[in-house]
């Protein structure tokens, strides 16, 4: 019984080996194609925000009221 442990051993590294072996050598391209589309939609996409924020910064401006404060005063407790 000791014997066929040990024979055991190599063969589940075998198998191991040619699992792992064939992971690696599987075909990337497909996933790196759809990864580059996404990619390409982001950019395009933050390019259109981009060029329609300052139109947004300029809307928020005028829509500010004149009473809420410019700037957050922050008090620090020194001990």
């Amino acid at each position: 019984m000791a014997a066929l442990a040990w024979l055991l051993i190599p063969l589940f590294a075998v198998v191991g080996a040619a699992i792992w072996g064939s992971w690696t050598t599987r075909n990337k391209t497909i996933g790196d194609v759809a990864e580059l589309a996404g990619y390409a939609r982001f950019r395009d996409a933050m390019e259109r925000s981009h060029s329609g924020a300052e139109g947004a910064d300029r809307e928020m401006t005028s829509t500010a009221s004149p009473s809420a404060p410019s700037s957050v005063r922050s008090s620090h407790v020194s001990g």
